[in-house]
């Protein structure tokens, strides 16, 4: 399995942006682990009520006082210049600079992350202390940026199914260094796409998006649109790192991912909570808008805007930790495991519970039992709802039984000539 504390950390310095080089390299990495498939959209793409920006480049920036100091460097964190800032090269007065200057009062020690994507402007995020301590009345500021019409990066990788349906996963590239809002949802998801190459296919395709935030989700929509009918769950990872209880966006129409997420997390180790839809957030938003309402759920630990180290400096490589990162990826890949499972059942054998013992059932849920495995219990429930209308969620929740043991049940069941699935 690939180390996600040490991918969070490979990957932490590289400065992302909606664009440019450095979503490029991060793709790139991503690419070592995993088939990925790049692809690059020219600027002035018009993509539904949008169009593809402009490619940023930044090459160093910082502020120097007039004897030469240099006392801002981005170089050092790239937190320190506001995305998509212009080129800059002069004197300024500290009222002036104070203008282009952001900082956090109420966390004095902490940089802001920042961006102009659309201001046509430029600008600095400092500490409010260290922004304090500058006290000279002119300063030099150069940022040695441009805009130019380039393209968009973003990555795909898709994995075959037994069948033409999907699950989708997404994760935003577009945050510099930022490690649970961006990085966590990345090493989690490529992670996913690793387990399932190693595995094989399973019943539906497995498709992971690494996409600039809404621009990029925007894009991917407009490019597939002949396909999306094959999406039948769709999930965005993102804040997955921190030690905190898990938090699921639902989706905008009460999809069949609600209940699967929701039966993961009730018969997990962790707290958690539920939250209804709302139209602002991460790409979820995109996905479930009108015309597309897809069936898409947000799934955090960590609520964006709800955490102090929120788009700050103090979001780093310490605030998520190794182990909050795996319980995450395995909250992930049971839910996956869950929606690719999920089935419908039909008895084949006649009406009546079936006669289990001269099938040598109780020798092998016996044997799964020792395996944490299916119960005699567990087989009746699926025996009982094979009816060709309940799937194995809907025979979990009404057994409150885990979706694993019955599934494993069904298993059993199937290779005894009990039960087949059904469409």
């Amino acid at each position: 399995m690939i180390d996600l504390h040490e991918m969070v950390r490979r990957l932490y310095p590289l400065p992302r942006s909606l664009t440019g080089d450095g979503v490029r390299e991060t793709l790139r990495q991503i690419a070592r682990d995993i088939p990925l498939e790049i692809h690059e959209v020219p600027s002035g793409t018009p993509v539904l009520d949008w169009e593809v920006p402009l490619e940023w480049t930044i090459r160093k920036a910082t502020i120097r006082t007039l004897s030469g100091d240099k006392i801002v460097d981005w170089a050092d964190n790239n937190l320190h210049v506001v995305g998509y800032s212009q080129p800059v090269n002069r004197l300024v007065s500290r009222a002036e600079l104070a203008r282009h200057v952001h900082t956090l009062p109420d966390l004095p020690d902490a940089i802001p992350y920042r961006t102009g994507y659309y201001a046509q402007s430029w600008g600095f995020c400092l500490s409010h202390s260290h922004w304090s301590s500058m006290t000279d009345e002119i300063y030099r500021v150069y940022i040695d940026s441009d805009l130019v019409s380039g393209s968009m990066s973003y990555g795909e990788a898709f994995f075959p199914g037994n069948s033409e349906d999907e699950i989708v996963v997404t994760a935003h590239v577009c945050h510099p260094s930022l490690a649970n809002d961006n990085l966590s949802g990345i090493a989690v998801a490529t992670a996913l796409a690793a387990r399932r190459n190693l595995s094989g296919p399973g019943r539906l395709g497995l498709r992971i998006l690494f996409l600039p935030g809404t621009v990029g989700a925007i894009t991917w929509l407009a490019h597939n649109e002949f396909k999306l009918d094959r999406i039948k769950h769709g999930l965005v990872l993102t804040c997955i790192g921190d030690t905190g209880p898990f938090h699921y966006k639902q989706s905008r129409s009460n999809a069949p991912i609600d209940r699967a997420v929701a039966h993961v997390l009730n018969n997990g180790e962790h707290e958690f909570e539920i939250r209804s839809f709302e139209p602002y957030g991460y790409d979820e938003r995109q996905f479930c808008s009108p015309g597309f309402d897809l069936p898409f759920g947000c799934l955090m630990r960590a609520v964006h805007g709800n955490f102090r180290e929120y788009h700050t400096s103090l979001d780093d490589c310490a605030f998520v930790t190794a182990r909050a990162l795996t319980e995450s990826y395995q909250v992930v890949t049971r839910l996956v495991d869950l929606l690719d499972a999920n089935r419908k059942l039909l008895r084949q054998d006649g009406r009546g519970e079936p006669q289990l013992g001269r099938r040598g059932l109780y020798r092998a849920l016996a044997g799964q039992a020792d395996a944490g495995g299916a119960t005699q219990m567990d087989l009746l429930w699926v025996l009982n709802l094979a009816d060709g209308n309940h799937s194995l969620l809907d025979m979990a929740e009404r057994a409150k039984i885990p979706f694993a043991r019955l599934d494993a049940a069904a298993v059993i069941a199937e290779q005894h000539g009990l039960i087949r699935e059904v469409d």
